[in-house]
């Protein structure tokens, strides 16, 4: 019966928001909406995307009243309503979304008013004198009717918030571009990296090498020791050229993933880190598609990079695992925190989104100060 009490309670607080909403929907937004529609008549239609943001912040107040209530976020897919008027005229008029939040709202005007009779359902359900058995059992059945009418707030709204499917569509569409557009960036600079890299590495390295053959071919018959020094510096240059692309191409694909597979290739990049690393993961053979072993490839060697450089500990975890989508990578770090989540302390975090994005996948920095650091992507891919 405790438990019955307390989720009326938490049902009974719910619907009195509810009500305090539907108040102000039929007070202060129906006067703003007139004043809205009179401002049409003297200033113009210029009132119209300011009344659609208006309607916008009242939706979302009940989907946030929802989303505490059930647990399930009502999600937003509204369409951006930019600076110039003829083009947030526009915008206002052809989101989805604007005529479903008004659907809402008139609806609302009907159902609103359910969180009144929580009051006095809750003042029944709790008038229980000593000797009442009858009224114990009336408050086990009006204290649960309570929570009912908060569940039957929650699934109306619900399915007149949601976005409609041409605004789902729209918006998938709006993340796909970003998406391409920041692969697009990391792609235009990891072939400006891998330019830098052979300009000023291997073909800078070639062309001495280059440089001694010759040198070591004029002087070799008058001075053959002088030739085999210059043979001997041609050589070294040899080597440190094809050191160099082992490292260019390394940055495209580490052949160790080819090699040992994700968890090997993570646990010799862990070994190198200068971290102590505690590395775990499936290590059965079975193999992810090669972008997405790269990808998470990549993000765990950029996490153990800042955690070295920034977070002031000697010790992170890293955890891949199989997912019924995909592939889950974990890094953490028990440092200073504070990495910027977007990565614009250039951390290379920016990188790593894009990278991740690429592929569709998701990634989530947890980063307060005084820490942990927690990176967290998803990567889907078919097993």
């Amino acid at each position: 019966m405790r438990e019955t009490v307390w989720q009326s309670g938490r049902a009974t607080a719910h619907l009195a928001r509810a009500a305090g909403l539907a108040l102000a929907t039929y007070v202060f937004i129906t006067m703003l909406l007139l004043a809205a529609a009179g401002a049409m008549v003297v200033i113009g239609i210029g009132a119209v995307p300011e009344t659609v943001l208006l309607v916008r912040k009242i939706a979302g107040t009940k989907r946030r009243q929802v989303g505490e209530w059930t647990g399930r976020p009502i999600p937003e897919a509204y369409l951006a309503i930019p600076g110039p008027l003829r083009e947030s005229l526009r915008a206002a008029v052809r989101d989805p979304c604007t005529y479903g939040d008004l659907r809402w709202m008139l609806a609302y005007y009907g159902y609103g008013p359910l969180g009144v009779l929580a009051v006095p359902l809750w003042l029944l359900g709790l008038l229980v004198d000593g000797v009442g058995c009858g009224l114990l059992r009336r408050r086990a059945v009006v204290l649960p009717l309570i929570s009912r009418l908060a569940d039957l707030d929650a699934a109306w709204s619900t399915a007149l918030l949601k976005p409609p499917p041409k605004a789902r569509l729209a918006e998938r569409v709006r993340e796909l571009a970003e998406t391409r557009a920041g692969a697009v960036a990391a792609h235009g600079a990891e072939l400006r990296r891998i330019e830098r890299d052979l300009h000023d590495g291997v073909q800078a390295r070639l062309v001495s090498m280059s440089m001694r053959i010759g040198l070591a071919k004029r002087a070799y018959e008058k001075d053959p020791a002088a030739g085999r020094k210059l043979l001997d510096d041609a050589q070294a240059q040899a080597e440190e050229a094809l050191t160099e692309l082992r490292h260019v191409v390394r940055g495209i694909h580490p052949p160790i993933l080819t090699d040992r597979g994700l968890v090997g290739a993570v646990r010799a990049l862990a070994a190198g880190s200068g971290l102590t690393v505690d590395v775990d993961g499936d290590d059965d053979g079975l193999r992810a598609p090669a972008a997405v072993e790269a990808a998470a490839y990549f993000v765990v060697a950029e996490a153990l990079t800042n955690a070295a450089k920034h977070s002031g500990v000697d010790r992170a975890e890293v955890r891949l695992a199989r997912t019924d989508v995909g592939l889950r990578v974990w890094v953490r770090d028990e440092g200073r925190g504070g990495a910027e989540a977007e990565g614009a302390d250039g951390s290379g975090l920016l990188g790593m989104r894009r990278r991740v994005a690429a592929l569709d996948g998701t990634m989530t920095v947890t980063s307060p100060a005084g820490g942990p650091t927690t990176i967290e992507v998803e990567l889907p891919c078919v097993w």
